[in-house]
């Protein structure tokens, strides 16, 4: 059931809007700042046509810049981002875009729309949407549930307390009156 309610859901559900990015000349001091200010764990690098040309995370800082000792202003970002940044549409469904983040073993994605860089969506965002889906099958369960005792009722004896009835209906292969199905 899991994987017919997310088959279903697309990237744009998921995805983190708006982008923020620093430029590729941007010191990584600057870059941190702004990643920082913003909360985020990882930024878009964009070249001076303002199109993403890579992404730096959080990791890349520490194994980068930190690990190897080097002075992070005199560090830009596009000595150590991670290029090119891999693109979806949004459009693309959400479990496609998961199975193309653990082929690459990635964590983010960028979302392109008619040319332009409209969102990222990363392992995260598709973890943050777990408790919804998780709803979903419950409401989903319910509903089905449901439909079971609402069938066409049959008049009868009923099956649990053998007692005759009018208005008898099928619950999980039992024939039930209106007293047994309200004890469940």
């Amino acid at each position: 059931m899991v994987l017919e309610i997310t088959s279903k859901m697309l990237v744009r559900e998921a995805m983190s809007s708006p982008v923020i990015s620093v430029h590729e000349e941007a010191s990584v001091v600057e870059l941190a700042d702004t990643m920082k200010a913003q909360r985020v764990g990882a930024i878009i690098v964009v070249n001076m046509q303002n199109k993403p040309v890579g992404i730096v995370t959080e990791r890349d800082i520490v194994t980068r810049v930190v690990a190897e000792g080097r002075t992070p202003k005199a560090v830009i970002a596009k000595e150590i981002m991670s290029s090119p940044l891999r693109m979806v549409e949004p459009d693309m469904k959400l479990m496609d875009a998961m199975s193309l983040m653990d082929k690459l073993n990635i964590r983010r994605l960028g979302v392109i729309y008619k040319g332009d860089l409209v969102g990222i969506v990363s392992d995260r965002d598709i973890i943050r949407l777990v408790p919804t889906i998780v709803e979903i099958m419950k409401e989903q369960r319910e509903i089905n549930n449901m439909a079971e005792v609402s069938g066409p009722s049959v008049a009868g004896y009923c099956d649990r307390c053998e007692i005759y009835s009018n208005n008898l209906r099928s619950v999980d292969g039992e024939f039930l009156c209106e007293d047994c199905r309200a004890e469940e």
